[in-house]
């Protein structure tokens, strides 16, 4: 795959443009204010926890439960909930919206409410009932139940009583869906070198991925509040950039003939500075620097060389991992 030129999101004019993010923003924080915030002490100390011990790197706060109706596990395939963004007349572009932090997680909801305000697009969530980070690509043994659910901001979605993957799963092989791509997140954390190796967003996006469905997985930087705002811009960037491939099923893939693209991207919520346009680097072999939880986005460096040092230089980090 070629190298991306890094651009301006903030300043470039999308399909739909990016009127409503704040406000969606705003709504989903009022969503979690009844659950409180962890200290950034707390979240380092879980942070190095999880290189240390196997746990992930997202956040592990559970999500707040939502409204659901009884549980499903029937194998026949039903109409899913989805919205529909306002049809500007062209090819509809067919979205299906994971997570491993759980439906009612504030990332999801930001990204959904953006989402839904670009045209042409179908946008179904199908995310487990729970927060479930850390699982990487786990599955459950036996039939999984399901059931509808909604985002904060009241959004149609099926919970999965599963793992991320499990929502994919069932997505696809229970509820007949056949989505042009998967968007898994966005997460609370990072996921960077290693420790994507263990996270549940990406997990979900490599189950989509063995599906033969492209897939990418993203993830806001931790911090007390993370900037699901700058996230949401890159992730509407990269689709923007990369709208026409996903519907002539030209996205290209680590192996030609294998599994279809998996990528992974990670958006830094700076401490100073703003966040840089992504660049498509090399996934870091040494989880060094992975953890990092306040980002001073005003550093200076030209050409990193992999998805940390990027991050930690102020970058939006794109990666193209394999679906194994």
């Amino acid at each position: 795959m070629a190298p991306l030129r890094p651009r301006q999101p903030q300043h470039r004019q999308l399909r739909g443009g990016f009127r409503t993010v704040r406000e969606a923003l705003e709504a989903a924080r009022r969503g979690q204010a009844s659950r409180g915030r962890r200290s950034v002490a707390a979240m380092a100390m879980v942070a190095i926890a999880a290189l240390l011990l196997g746990s992930c790197s997202s956040d592990g706060d559970s999500a707040d439960t939502p409204t659901t109706s009884e549980p499903t596990t029937s194998t026949e395939p039903e109409d899913a909930s989805t919205t529909t963004a306002p049809d500007s007349g062209g090819e509809t572009l067919d979205i299906l919206v994971t997570n491993d932090d759980g439906v009612t997680a504030p990332g999801i909801d930001a990204l959904v409410n953006a989402l839904e305000e670009l045209p042409d697009v179908d946008i179904t969530v199908v995310a487990p009932l729970e927060n479930r980070s850390g699982s990487s690509d786990t599955t459950t043994e036996g039939p999984v139940a399901y059931s509808d659910a909604t985002t904060v901001s009241g959004h149609e979605a099926t919970a999965v009583d599963g793992f991320p993957a499990d929502s994919v799963n069932v997505a696809i092989e229970e509820m007949g869906l056949d989505p042009d791509l998967v968007i898994s997140g966005i997460n609370a954390g990072q996921n960077l070198g290693p420790v994507s190796e263990i996270s549940g967003t990406v997990g979900a996006a490599r189950t989509a991925a063995r599906h033969g469905i492209p897939a990418i997985a993203t993830s806001q930087g931790e911090a007390e509040e993370p900037d699901f705002e700058s996230g949401v811009e890159q992730v509407l960037a990269w689709l923007d950039e990369n709208r026409g491939a996903i519907l002539a099923g030209e996205l290209d893939a680590p192996d030609p003939g294998g599994p279809a693209a998996v990528f992974n991207l990670n958006i830094p919520t700076c401490a100073t500075g703003e966040v840089k346009d992504y660049v498509e680097v090399d996934l870091a072999s040494d989880a060094e620097g992975a953890l990092t939880l306040e980002v001073d986005c005003t550093v200076e460096v030209a050409d990193p060389d992999n998805d940390i040092e990027a991050f930690n230089s102020g970058y939006a980090s794109l990666t193209v991992l394999t679906a194994t």
